[in-house]
């Protein structure tokens, strides 16, 4: 008996010099929400409240409420018995103090009294720090789970100065908000689990287990989509230098002492052994770097719910042979992912637990791994209890706005506050447009693009569209009217902004009017023109049987005109008589010429037999054989 109690006393030592190894030197971040007070006007101020790693906080969102002081059992650590409600009719947050029980404990009992939210005033000037759920309780495992209100510490200086308003009867309203709570940098969000494949350490594994297999559907839906990067991580601790030869370190330890679990059952004698947890942690992360060099990193959801399904430590199935089989059914590389895990047994690091050991230190603004399991998003802790749609408002937090995914803006996740006065946004109503875009963590006023044309302004008050096709869009904003089959409009392409009202009109572009050029002297001014407005022009006409002449603005007489044009027809008329007249002269002429030619050419090369009988030989020619002598 007592040799037993030796090693089981051996081994705790072993695990608590492990532990305090890791946490001498762990730096802790405390996750905080703005907390403003709205009401009354002089306590009107901005502080900091630390968000609890227990309840559901609103990520993305905020609370508007009053601030309720319990008269009695100010700690909230036993049940208030009553349903606490403020003077108007606003959620309540109630105020407790710090003390005498667990946080969690004031917030369940603050939930059942009818609380929206409580604010824990610390008892001492210290900096804040993160309020924790118990690891193990019997109470405590009865109401953790049921908690959904957020919970938050505040300083005690604060708290001071709520309580002392709360007594004196000012309506004290506050707006907690955590839509800043999470980093948004960019159009994707990169997020961790650091998490465990043990089973059996009681409530907290049964969490994080509950979770992946709730939060699979979400996750791979955001992962092949292209919208997250996630990244499985496992903590590992390691066997001190002077305990590596012991059973204990052999036991819990893979690669001589370098990376180790605790013991599953916490018993040496029996069950499973930590160094089997590290082993298969291994595979798990091996598994996620295979399947995600093939572009299939959601695979990981799947091998890791489908091995708590198949081989599950309280069945006893926890084994190396389950598990292949499972990646062998995911259709993964068994291969790969074993070159992946490397020797568990040989005395040399292991490069992916390596890596595991130094992401496990905080960086930047996230501090050190030291609970699980534990959610990272964008290099923040999450706080509060892995519950699907909490985590998945947190993740939806951490987008860029306008970036958000579909998945973020379902009506059961969010509130689309354009559809209440259009966000305060500017809007046409004519062409159904507007520059309210619905985002996760409220809306955004952006003046839209609408059939590639963009629109500019404050988005507020204004949006103009800009550049070429934009009369094409509602005429571009500008005035336009049709009468009598005519259409005027104040909107150019020629001009990339603006409206102009056309010729004949006057006014800004938004509106015209017909100007009337008579009434105004502007046309028709010569003596007996008579003048005649029409929509958007006029017309101008003479008295009597004159013609007006538009160019010179004048009137001149029918009857010289008529005169005009006969002479005119007439000379016309001479002309091309005689232009007729020479063509046929001269076509004449031409055939006269041709034929002397022609006849000239064919008396040289073919003589006429007529022509030879005129012809007389002369004494010098001599006779041809037909002659007589």
């Amino acid at each position: 008996m007592s040799l037993v109690n030796g090693r089981t006393l051996t081994s705790l030592l072993v695990a608590l010099t492990i532990i305090a190894m890791v946490v001498v030197d762990a730096r802790f971040v405390v996750e905080k929400e703005s907390i403003r007070v709205l009401n009354p006007e002089e306590m009107r101020s901005k502080h900091d409240g630390s968000i609890a790693n227990f309840g559901l906080p609103d990520y993305g969102g905020f609370l508007i409420g009053a601030v309720v002081y319990p008269d009695s059992k100010t700690d909230g650590c036993s049940a208030f018995g009553k349903t606490f409600k403020p003077k108007f009719p606003r959620p309540t947050i109630l105020l407790l103090d710090r003390g005498g029980c667990y946080f969690a404990l004031k917030a369940w009992n603050a939930q059942q009294a009818g609380a929206a939210a409580v604010l824990v005033a610390d008892n001492k000037d210290e900096p804040l720090l993160t309020m924790d759920s118990p690891e193990e309780s019997r109470d405590a495992d009865g109401f953790i789970e049921k908690l959904t209100i957020p919970s938050v510490l505040i300083e005690k200086s604060f708290g001071d100065s709520l309580r002392e308003g709360f007594k004196k009867g000012k309506d004290i309203v506050l707006k907690l908000d955590w839509r800043e709570s999470v980093p948004h940098p960019d159009q994707r969000v990169e997020y961790e689990l650091w998490t465990n494949s043990n089973d059996e350490c009681g409530a907290r594994c049964d969490e994080q287990m509950d979770f992946v297999k709730n939060f699979k559907g979400h996750a791979q839906i955001l992962e092949k989509g292209g919208f997250t990067a996630f990244t499985p991580h496992y903590i590992t601790w390691f066997c001190p230098f002077q305990f590596i030869n012991s059973p204990q370190c052999k036991s819990q330890c893979i690669n001589h002492g370098r990376y180790c679990a605790p013991d599953p059952e916490h018993n040496f004698r029996e069950g499973y052994e930590g160094k089997d947890v590290v082993f298969e942690n291994l595979r798990q992360l091996c598994v996620h770097r295979v399947a995600n060099e093939s572009s299939r990193s959601w695979v990981w959801w799947d091998y890791v719910t489908d091995f708590h399904a198949r081989c599950s430590m309280k069945e006893k199935k926890y084994s190396i042979e389950c598990a292949e089989n499972v990646i062998k059914s995911l259709n993964l590389p068994i291969e790969k992912v074993k070159k992946c895990m490397g020797d568990p047994e040989a005395d040399t690091d292991n490069e992916v637990l390596k890596i595991e050991q130094v992401v496990q230190l905080g960086r930047g603004e996230r501090g050190d791994v030291t609970i699980l399991p534990t959610l990272v998003i964008n290099n923040a802790q999450y706080r509060g209890r892995l519950e699907r749609t909490a985590v998945l408002k947190a993740i939806c937090a951490g987008f860029n706005e306008t970036s958000d995914p579909p998945i973020c803006l379902n009506t059961g996740l969010e509130t689309n506050e354009c559809l209440e006065n259009n966000g305060g946004c500017w809007q046409d109503t004519r062409a159904n447009m507007t520059a309210c875009k619905d985002t996760f963590r409220g809306r955004i006023c952006e003046c839209p693009i609408v059939k590639g044309v963009q629109y500019k302004g404050d988005g507020y008050t204004s949006c103009t569209p800009y550049g070429p096709a934009r009369c094409t869009i509602n005429n571009g904003g500008c005035w336009s009217d049709t009468r009598n089959g005519k259409t005027f409009s104040a909107c150019s392409d020629s001009m990339s902004t603006g409206c102009k009202c056309p010729q004949g009109f006057t006014g800004d572009g938004l509106t015209c009017e017909d100007i009337n050029e008579c009434k105004e002297s502007l046309v028709c001014q010569c003596s007996g023109c008579k003048c005649k407005n029409t929509w958007g022009g006029h017309t101008c006409s003479c008295s009597s049987d004159k013609l007006y002449i538009n160019d010179q603005d004048t009137c001149i007489e029918r009857n010289g005109s008529k005169t005009a044009w006969w002479l005119t027809l007439l000379i016309l008329a001479i002309v091309t008589v005689a232009g007729l007249a020479g063509y046929l002269f001269y076509k004449y002429r031409f055939r006269s010429y041709m034929d002397s030619e022609i006849m000239t050419i064919m008396s040289q090369y073919m003589p006429l037999e007529s022509q030879r009988a005129r012809e007389v030989p002369s004494e010098a020619e001599p006779f041809t054989h037909n002659s007589n002598a």
